[in-house]
């Protein structure tokens, strides 16, 4: 990876999303964080060297903010990376307007917001911006209902701003993860069956490590990697993919 460069990590207390900082950081680039708790996120070892800043991220209001900060501290931004969102496991008759509206509001109008603010910053130079979206937006899997909907968004989101933003050198792409050991998936990996389940779901016959995710998503940020726009890259030990073989 190319090093130097001054990168936006939304969701960087995250299990993806402080791997990605490290990964970053440890390329020698510049790296500033956007975390729900600064307190909490400081005692996180992969985030040391990062500057942290708080943010609600689905608050379109606080970006500019962020990316103001960001640009006095560092410089020009070069990339942004969203690595914030949920997991919900319901069937759409037992979804709630208030579930619903929950993880639209953290998976796609956290990419929205994220997008629409640093644009035309990058308009002059150009960047590159990663999203994350899901294995359950390409696949059909039960009870996935709103956040297959959501991941879906944002890879038609990904299309779209890849497109309009093109001319400026701003590529736009995103990673579709499988499931991820995190703190956010430790409902279903916490539980040896619903693991086991979940494992064999998956062709290479593993849970994805937040490293996995991370390393894709560093190397689409990665200017060395200029022609790559529009794309969305299954990260997901063939979930979305391939038929997994019984073992």
């Amino acid at each position: 990876m190319s090093d130097g460069n001054n990168f936006v990590v939304i969701g960087g207390n995250g299990a993806i999303g402080s791997t990605l900082a490290e990964r970053l950081l440890g390329a020698g680039n510049k790296v500033v964080a956007t975390v729900r708790d600064q307190d909490e996120a400081s005692q996180n070892a992969k985030l040391k060297g990062a500057h942290l800043i708080e943010l609600d991220a689905t608050d379109w209001d606080a970006y500019p903010d962020i990316y103001d900060e960001a640009e006095s501290v560092f410089g020009p931004i070069d990339g942004v990376a969203v690595c914030v969102g949920s997991i919900l496991l319901k069937p759409a008759h037992l979804t709630s307007k208030e579930d619903f509206d929950s993880v639209m509001s953290l998976n796609v109008s956290t990419c929205f917001g994220a997008i629409r603010s640093v644009a035309k910053r990058m308009m002059k130079s150009g960047g590159s911006i990663v999203l994350c979206s899901s294995a359950a937006a390409r696949h059909g899997f039960p009870n996935h209902d709103a956040i297959a909907a959501a991941k879906a968004a944002v890879i038609g989101l990904t299309l779209s701003s890849a497109a309009t933003y093109a001319s400026y050198g701003i590529r736009v792409n995103c990673v579709a993860p499988g499931l991820v050991h995190s703190k956010m998936s430790r409902p279903i990996t916490g539980n040896e069956t619903a693991l086991k389940a979940s494992q064999s779901m998956h062709a290479l016959g593993r849970i994805g490590e937040p490293s996995d995710v991370a390393s894709a998503m560093a190397w689409l940020l990665d200017r060395e990697h200029n022609w790559v726009s529009g794309q969305t890259i299954g990260i997901d030990g063939g979930l979305g993919s391939l038929f997994s073989k019984k073992r």
